[in-house]
């Protein structure tokens, strides 16, 4: 049987730090992420206000936090290349290997 899977959006993401906080759909507490959680083949990161799904587990120290973390549907999240920079949603629609 498939684990249940929430749908949220991204309520801020540091890139330099890698965790963030989502907001979820459904109400309730924001939920930490991690950059290891997110389900991307390059650099992990989301964008504030990006829309996101999800599964909600209790980490060690009791509280909620969101895991296996993809794009609407269960789509891969598309890499970005770590600039340095913010990456929003703009950058995730570029295509690098133009």
């Amino acid at each position: 049987m498939a684990e249940e899977r929430s749908t949220g959006t991204v309520r801020w993401f540091n890139d330099s730090k890698g965790f963030g906080f989502i907001k979820p759909d459904d109400g309730g507490e924001d939920l930490f992420v991690h950059q290891s959680s997110i389900k991307s083949d390059g650099f992990r990161s989301l964008s504030e206000n990006e829309a996101v799904e999800f599964q909600v587990v209790l980490a060690e120290d009791g509280k909620t936090k969101a895991v296996d973390v993809t794009g609407p549907d269960g789509s891969s999240l598309q890499a970005v290349e770590n600039l340095g920079i913010s990456q929003g949603s703009a950058l995730r629609q570029l295509n690098f290997s133009q």
